[in-house]
């Protein structure tokens, strides 16, 4: 199993590229996995539906399984954030996951940038951005720089770049 990530602000479009480039890197023969990270709490589960008055009576997990999926919903309660080398290990195995979000963590990432956004570009502070995806031209890059709807570019950027995931868990 092999992992990358797609780092940038909000509204860059890293959710938008992950749904082009998922089906492009299956095209490729590879099974792939992703994990987002939230900077709030979110709900999968509506009040009113059994899990989530499992959930709300104090269960710490609780697994919603049907013919087609399963869930499983792990309640932190007074846990702290949970790292992203345990949530990788939470990981059913694969050829690769992509990881959208946790852009400060010491791992392969490529940034995703849009100039509309008004932000500063990330890789020039963090040694662990391999390439850009922008909508720009970016002469001063020290990086390789793509453009933002090249995706096969940017598949083969993700697939030269992933590492093994066990360098991310220490496993």
């Amino acid at each position: 199993m092999r992992i990358i990530g797609l780092a940038g602000w909000s509204g860059s479009g890293k959710t938008t590229l992950i749904t082009r480039l998922v089906p492009c890197l299956i095209a490729r023969g590879l099974h792939v996995s992703t994990l987002k990270h939230a900077h709030h709490g979110f709900d999968l589960d509506q009040p009113g539906k059994d899990s989530f008055m499992h959930r709300a009576a104090g269960a710490s997990e609780v697994v919603v399984s049907s013919a087609k999926r399963f869930a499983i919903l792990h309640e932190l309660r007074d846990e702290v954030e949970w790292t992203l080398p345990a949530l990788v290990t939470k990981m059913s195995p694969v050829d690769l996951v992509l990881v959208e979000g946790f852009k400060r963590d010491p791992f392969p990432k490529i940034e995703i940038y849009r100039a509309a956004n008004g932000k500063p570009l990330i890789h020039p502070d963090d040694p662990h951005i391999v390439a850009v995806a922008s909508d720009i031209a970016l002469p001063q890059a020290r990086v390789p720089v793509v453009g933002l709807d090249d995706i096969d570019a940017i598949a083969e950027l993700v697939t030269a770049h992933a590492i093994p995931a066990a360098q991310v868990t220490g496993a």
